[in-house]
């Protein structure tokens, strides 16, 4: 089993988790701990950037239908960007792209974000 890491950096009004590794049943719940501290905190602009991610289980995709409706509850969202074609088609299997904005970059994803803010 290889290592999981989340890094989360700020970059107003989006918070930016940055996932390195595999991320499956093992390492799941602390992706889940990540986003109740979010929410907890009443952050709800999400942006995951898997460009380090190497391989993504169904336990992990799991993680983002659990809390997606409660950011969406709050007018908030989740987008993902930069991820591998590895992982992309895990996400594409199982329909993810119709319920999730992918994007290539991360900075697109932000910009998303800050274009709603502004209207």
């Amino acid at each position: 089993m290889s290592d999981f890491a989340i890094k989360v950096r700020n970059e107003n009004p989006v918070h930016v988790l940055e996932l390195k590794g595999y991320l499956d049943a093992h390492t799941a719940p602390k992706l889940e701990e990540t986003f109740q501290d979010l929410i907890k905190k009443g952050h709800h602009n999400i942006v995951v950037n898997c460009n380090d991610l190497s391989y993504i289980s169904s336990a992990g995709l799991g993680v983002f239908m659990a809390f997606v409706e409660d950011v969406r509850e709050k007018q908030g969202d989740i987008k993902f960007s930069n991820m591998s074609q590895k992982v992309y088609n895990v996400f594409d299997l199982l329909g993810f792209p119709l319920l999730y904005e992918i994007f290539k970059q991360e900075q697109e994803a932000i910009e998303k974000f800050n274009n709603a803010q502004s209207k």
